[in-house]
């Protein structure tokens, strides 16, 4: 990608779009191309196609989708995979058709099986049995890697994959049923703290581990592999045995309980946590072996403490 290149960010009010949009912004890019989601439907083909003809984006960020935590993911089954499919299929599609040179597709690391060797490798997925609780959210996106591979086999297309670890960040969603645990957690213990509470009570046994990355660390990875030379990217490219497929994360984790210690620690509640142990806790562990994407010379940069203090900070400038 070069400074005028005309760069299309689907999704960029989401939490992961929006940090793309900003650091793109930032890093000088001249031509960053957006629509807000009453404006450009993305899982109505023909209005996707249109979008595509008119604008003619060199490069494309595919960061919309349905996301949500546990308990969307449960209650809203259907609308996980039907939405995120559509939306897939269209924008691949109509990048196909409109000829981009390369297009990022952003996954989840939910796509891995719930039950494989940690820390988890690219070639792990499809090696076993998905997590139940998003199913339909983890094939969807399963389906997304497939479909910019077979494009590339097929037409010669230049679409790539990333499977970020759990992020969080400025922009994220707070919505106590529908996001996911870090932002759920800020919200609960700043209410807490603010009402005044003695306790508050968090779903799980608190014994799984997480990884997670600040989100601008995310958009920071995609920019620096859409913009790869051409002879380094067209290497990832041309993998014909595996996908082209890249984990993105920092390399650690952590236990619930201990991010909820520290997440009380930097909001300053006193109470106490109790644990609903009725509530499901999800895949046991989800650490992301990073190693491909750093061979490239890419890491992380923004510590865990860091991150949920300059997240809890912008929380507060919105929500005061």
């Amino acid at each position: 990608m070069d400074k005028n290149s005309k760069i299309y960010v689907a999704g960029h009010n989401g939490l992961v779009g929006s940090a793309l949009a900003r650091i793109l912004l930032s890093s000088g890019y001249l031509n960053v191309v957006t629509r807000k989601r009453g404006d450009l439907d993305l899982t109505h083909q023909l209005e996707t196609e249109q979008f595509f003809a008119e604008e003619k984006p060199d490069y494309v960020f595919l960061a919309a989708a349905k996301v949500g935590g546990i308990y969307a993911n449960n209650t809203y089954p259907a609308d996980f995979i039907n939405i995120n499919l559509a939306i897939q299929q269209n924008v691949i599609n109509a990048a196909y058709n409109n000829g981009v040179k390369r297009l990022l597709f952003l996954g989840s690391s939910c796509i891995y099986p719930r039950n494989c060797p940690q820390p988890i490798k690219e070639e792990y997925l499809l090696t076993g049995q998905l997590e139940p609780t998003n199913r339909p959210y983890a094939i969807a996106k399963i389906a997304g890697i497939e479909q910019c591979w077979a494009f590339n086999r097929q037409y010669g297309t230049k679409y790539l994959a990333v499977m970020p670890t759990n992020l969080y960040g400025p922009g994220d969603n707070y919505d106590l049923l529908h996001s996911h645990v870090l932002p759920a957690l800020i919200r609960k213990m700043h209410e807490a703290k603010k009402d005044r509470c003695s306790a508050v009570t968090i779903w799980g046994t608190g014994t799984p581990r997480r990884e997670f990355l600040y989100v601008d660390d995310m958009a920071d990875a995609c920019v620096y592999l859409m913009s790869l030379p051409d002879d380094k990217f067209n290497q990832v490219i041309d993998d014909k045995i595996n996908p082209p497929l890249f984990n993105v994360g920092c390399g650690s984790d952590i236990a619930i309980k201990d991010l909820a210690l520290l997440v009380k620690d930097i909001i300053g509640f006193s109470g106490v946590i109790d644990w609903d142990t009725t509530k499901p806790d999800g895949t046991p562990q989800r650490l992301l072996n990073v190693g491909k994407i750093a061979s490239l010379g890419w890491e992380s940069k923004v510590e865990l403490h860091q991150g949920i203090a300059v997240t809890y900070k912008a929380f507060l400038e919105k929500n005061i």
